[in-house]
């Protein structure tokens, strides 16, 4: 049976650029201009284009166009832990925003390994990325060189590098850190506890001094405040909930560095028959969905992660479009949600 005219053919391999000129009735250089820049094409003769493109299932030779351009079209995003609730968010703000400008990613896991960030800067050297996204709050070495010596652009997300002149999208850490100790000192509490993460972090320092100053502008000494060393991580929250249950004179009010931590440190300290906000309150931070359905819901510090990973990728790709982009940090809002895990201290009920 003749196939009628308009009628989209099964999608071809073999399908030419000079099939689509054919199919179009236009020339091969107008088909070769709509597919790679379509605001330079008549909106004409771009639609003739795009019914042939359509009709035949035509799909561009990337390969081809990207050594025409000397562009890889791909990106290296590196993350610490791909296994965090916090990144995939971020990844997906990432990927929407690449993806619709044409490029594919690669995402560099490390695991929280510095000894993996090798494999990362040769990666990133030899010309097969064009650009780099760095969630892991450190600039990644080899042996001979780091990352930064590659001549690639870099913006950081979510973990500021202090002195790097890139792009760094980041929250004001420190001042909502700031926020949560008031939230604390409003409600009454008057020994507080915060739970960090990693050691010399740069999110870590940032929250632990927000809270920290803003008890100590508001009158409360260093003994009022026991700081417990942990981690990011469900594991590193239930060791410090332990740690916390073996203090003598227990705080009423714990700040635990992210989310993770929070939610372990919490059912821990529930499951020796405190209650939670009665005997001790409890606060987060990163806003990961498991915070809106553990018992009880938890206060946290909600941060945008989807648009941070969309901010990230279109200031990167700005860069690789040779346009002006801001250096240094590029702050978001983060606000403070409050929900069921803080309250009065029983001594203010």
């Amino acid at each position: 049976m003749r196939q009628r005219h308009g009628r989209r053919q099964s999608p071809k391999t073999n399908v030419t650029i000079q099939d689509i000129a054919k199919r179009a009735g236009v020339s091969t250089a107008t088909v070769s201009r709509a597919l790679a820049n379509p605001d330079q094409v008549s909106e004409r003769f771009l639609q003739k284009v795009s019914k042939a493109v359509s009709e035949t299932g035509y799909t561009p030779n990337k390969a081809a166009r990207n050594l025409r351009s000397q562009k890889s079209m791909t990106i290296l995003v590196v993350v610490p832990n791909v296994v965090n609730a916090f990144w995939p968010e971020v990844l997906r703000g990432i990927d929407d925003e690449l993806v619709a400008a044409g490029y594919d990613l690669i995402i560099g896991n490390l695991d929280n390994l510095i000894e993996r960030e090798e494999r990362y800067v040769n990666l990133a050297a030899s010309g097969q990325i064009d650009g780099v996204l760095l969630l892991s709050g450190r600039m990644p070495v080899a042996r001979d060189r780091s990352m930064g010596d590659l001549n690639l652009p870099i913006v950081t997300l979510a973990s500021a590098i202090p002195g790097l002149e890139v792009p760094q999208v980041v929250v004001n850490e420190r001042a909502v850190s700031a926020e949560i100790a008031q939230h604390f000192i409003d409600l009454g509490h008057r020994r507080f506890c915060y739970v960090a993460g990693p050691e010399g972090n740069f999110n870590e320092v940032e929250r632990s001094a927000g809270f920290t100053k803003r008890l100590a502008d508001a009158g409360f000494s260093a003994s009022d405040i026991i700081r417990i060393p942990a981690g990011y991580s469900f594991a590193a929250g239930a060791k410090a909930g332990h740690a916390f249950l073996s203090i003598e004179h227990r705080p009423t009010a714990v700040y635990c560095a992210c989310d993770e931590s929070a939610i372990s440190f919490v059912k821990v300290v529930r499951s020796v028959g405190l209650d939670v906000p009665g005997d001790v309150s409890v606060v987060g931070f990163d806003g990961i969905e498991a915070a809106h359905y553990c018992e009880p819901t938890l206060t946290t510090v909600k941060q945008p992660r989807a648009q941070m990973g969309r901010t990230g990728a279109r200031v990167l790709l700005d860069q690789l479009d040779g346009k002006s982009v801001p250096k240094g940090l590029i702050e978001l809002d983060a606000p403070l949600v409050i929900e069921s895990s803080t309250g009065p201290p029983r001594t203010c009920q």
